[in-house]
């Protein structure tokens, strides 16, 4: 079998390449960059902008299956993230999708976000109606996930999409406990929190993730969504509580005031996930596990 990975210089993207490398499979990286390059006869990185519909046609020529992980994550003001997001986020989708349609590829994993549901009460399941995203990155996901549907009914090819959290796990690219790692090696004595430190959030290990992938790309016929967690949350707060002990240190903790830490930014949630359950769907990490084990990993590599 041969893959195609979009945005395979990324954090889930360099991990997912090494999970279908072990597992046997034939994968070539798309990306803006060289970046990840594993030593595998197997794997071919191609640098190329993924918006191009005719160059990434070419590079997925033979392909059974695409992964496709590109999208912006950066946090950027929001004049500068209407077009980056239109770019990277849906734009990559598109095509991706002619690419899969010219190829006559059979499959499509797609990594959307909890951002598509916005700010929403209670429980969050994948059968709501009404999605409000309060972000361009969360209206791009939506947008690029009815694309899917369509492109999938037209064309006649089984698309996994994972709404997925917060995904953590060693060599993290991203996201706030890579932040305030950072920022506690550059200054032991302060750490920044963006917000209040009362956002509460679920976060995922990525081995989790992982094995989510492998086990409902098997069983996916034409289009399921999952929301793809565990059943538990954690605080900012909580994650700097987990980053100080791990790290031994004890700074003072600077708010910058508000109940979120950016504009666009949900500052809590939580998913149903009962729908995976029923189909077989187990986690190992609950949301402190997971940060406190990515942690430890990052800790490990220094």
């Amino acid at each position: 079998m041969k893959a195609l990975v979009t945005g395979g210089s990324g954090f889930i993207g360099h991990h997912l390449i090494d999970r279908l490398l072990r597992d046997g499979w034939n994968v070539v990286s798309a990306d803006r960059g060289p970046g990840y390059r594993p030593k595998n006869e197997w794997f071919r990185s191609v640098a190329i902008d993924v918006t191009d519909v005719e160059e990434l046609a070419k590079v997925g020529k033979g392909c059974d299956a695409v992964f496709h992980l590109a999208a912006n994550t950066d946090v950027r003001p929001r004049e500068e993230l209407a077009i980056l997001e239109f770019q990277q986020t849906f734009l990559t989708t598109r095509s991706v999708l002619e690419c899969i349609r010219l190829n006559g590829i059979g499959k499509l994993f797609f990594s959307s976000s909890s951002a598509v549901y916005g700010n929403r009460e209670g429980l969050l399941r994948e059968d709501m109606g009404d999605l409000r995203p309060v972000s361009y990155y969360g209206a791009y996901k939506l947008a690029s996930e009815s694309l899917i549907k369509a492109y999938s009914s037209l064309n006649g090819f089984d698309a996994l999409i994972f709404r997925l959290p917060n995904v953590v796990g060693p060599k993290m690219t991203h996201g706030v406990t890579f932040d305030f790692m950072n920022k506690i090696k550059n200054d032991p004595e302060k750490l920044e929190i963006l917000g209040d430190g009362k956002q509460e959030k679920q976060y995922a290990h990525i081995s989790d993730i992982l094995n989510g992938i492998v086990y409902f790309s098997k069983r996916t016929r034409g289009v399921e969504v999952y929301n793809i967690s565990n059943d538990s949350s954690i605080t900012v707060n909580g994650i700097a509580d987990i980053i100080c002990e791990e790290m031994g240190v004890c700074p003072e903790y600077a708010y910058t005031g508000g109940s979120t830490g950016w504009e666009g930014d949900v500052p809590r949630y939580m998913f149903d996930i009962s729908k995976a359950r029923a189909k077989g769907w187990t986690f190992k990490y609950d949301s402190e596990s997971a940060v406190r084990e990515s942690v430890r990993a990052e800790l490990a590599r220094l």
